[in-house]
């Protein structure tokens, strides 16, 4: 990455001028060979990869909730069981994804350093609405992988600061971004999750609330998905759940979520259809 002049070494110019608080145009205009949409596939050639699912997500007063179940699957095959699929997107806001988990989280790397690279050019922090709207561009130009059965379907939802209430928004593969109200949820188990949701939710939920009701429909989505693992107690593998507030983003201590996993199972006992 250095430019030989005499006998000293410089960056080369694109890294000393003024240039956009987008990593990504940066990267694409430096180094376009490192973004995930310049790579191209043979034709009519998909590589069996594993696939990440499912993610649920809840508004409450305080801010939101996100949650994840653990496994990653490829064909019928479970291709690990505890996989991450939520992560911090920056301070306020959470990010999860399903689809093709290698370029899923790959995607979600480059997400974090682009709204770090945002901060540190502009000397602010990007607005909720901006930080969707960024995904959304990035989405967009992993479409040509995702015609080809790379696809990636993220999920993010963040504490506004500038409203003070949490907010929610999901994505197709094309790039398109919607806003959802209370809680929303993408994957495979997804259908069974937001089924799950439906019954459960209520207004004026607390934060222990909102997390006991997503992991509820992940227990759910599990029952009824294949794809969707369930907790795993005699491992002790646990859905990943966030909580994002006006302190930040915050993941639960496994023991936390155990708690609440081992109550939610202790009256599946007792009821098994919840």
């Amino acid at each position: 990455m250095r430019e030989r002049i005499g006998d000293g070494a410089r960056l080369p110019d694109a890294y000393l001028r003024a240039g956009s608080s987008s990593f990504t145009e940066f990267l694409a205009e430096t180094a376009p060979d490192l973004l995930p949409n310049s790579r191209r596939l043979p034709a009519a050639s998909v590589p069996e990869a594993p696939h990440a699912t499912t993610i649920v997500t809840v508004i409450h007063p305080g801010g939101v909730v996100m949650a994840g179940d653990r496994r990653a699957t490829m064909g019928n095959l479970i291709a690990q069981r505890d996989i991450e699929k939520v992560f911090p997107a920056d301070e306020f806001s959470a990010v999860g994804m399903a689809g093709t988990a290698g370029v899923g989280i790959e995607l979600i790397r480059l997400f974090q350093v682009e709204l770090e690279h945002y901060e540190k050019i502009e000397g602010t922090v990007l607005s909720l609405e901006g930080k969707a709207n960024r995904l959304a561009t990035m989405i967009r130009g992993n479409l040509g992988l995702a015609m080809q059965g790379l696809a990636v379907v993220p999920l993010f939802a963040g504490y506004d600061l500038e409203t003070g209430v949490g907010r929610i928004f999901s994505y197709d593969v094309t790039g398109g971004r919607y806003e959802e109200s209370k809680f929303y949820s993408i994957g495979s188990g997804s259908v069974f999750a937001r089924g799950a949701l439906k019954k459960l939710y209520r207004d004026g939920l607390s934060e222990d609330d909102a997390v006991r009701i997503s992991v509820e429909a992940l227990y759910d989505a599990a029952d009824d998905d294949s794809a969707t693992g369930g907790p795993d107690l005699t491992r002790r593998i646990y859905p990943v759940v966030a909580a994002v507030s006006a302190s930040g983003y915050r993941r639960l201590e496994d023991a936390d979520v155990g708690a609440v996993v081992q109550s939610v199972i202790d009256e599946r006992m007792i009821n098994p259809g919840g």
